[in-house]
């Protein structure tokens, strides 16, 4: 999708800015067995329904910076708060199945929170489980796999890029 940039007159793409939020913990600490992550089962949300995904993601609104929509997604779709947000890549990405293809995709993760997980929303969300980030399920939203891929090999780059 292009807009056109009122100050100039010339064309651009426009640009979709969402956040995500992977919760982890680790499974039995000390004894080395690894690291889980929360993901949700989407479903009914017309993008990726059967696909596990970031427990908690959406769009971040007009004024709102990527952090603040990130706390706010947390709440509204797995009803934690007070997270301790770490900025873990930012995603230029393309979506060319989309109506506005270009996306900027933030992903943080938290170790600590308040409030015990649990699907907010069930009729968007099948299911809410921890997997470990070694054993993940099939199949995972594809630019989060990537993601979710970095942490699991703690190589994951500051700026990453998924569809060009």
């Amino acid at each position: 999708m292009t807009v056109q940039d009122p100050v100039t007159g010339r064309t651009r793409f426009a640009v979709v800015p969402a956040s995500y939020v992977f919760l982890l913990r680790e499974t039995d600490p000390g004894s080395g067995t690894g690291t889980e992550v929360l993901l949700q089962l989407r479903q009914n949300t017309g993008y990726m329904d059967g696909f596990w995904a970031a427990a908690a993601a959406g769009h971040v609104e007009r004024g709102e910076t990527a952090e603040a929509a990130a706390r706010r997604e947390a709440l509204e779709e797995i009803a934690v708060a007070d997270l301790e947000l770490r900025f873990a890549t930012a995603m230029q990405r393309t979506a060319h199945d989309l109506p506005i293809d270009e996306r900027v995709d933030f992903f943080f993760t938290a170790r600590s929170w308040s409030g015990e997980p649990r699907i907010v929303e069930p009729a968007k969300c099948a299911d809410l489980r921890w997997f470990r980030l070694d054993a993940l399920p099939e199949p995972v939203v594809p630019h989060e796999a990537v993601v979710l891929a970095g942490l699991r090999r703690g190589d994951l780059p500051a700026l990453s890029h998924h569809g060009f």
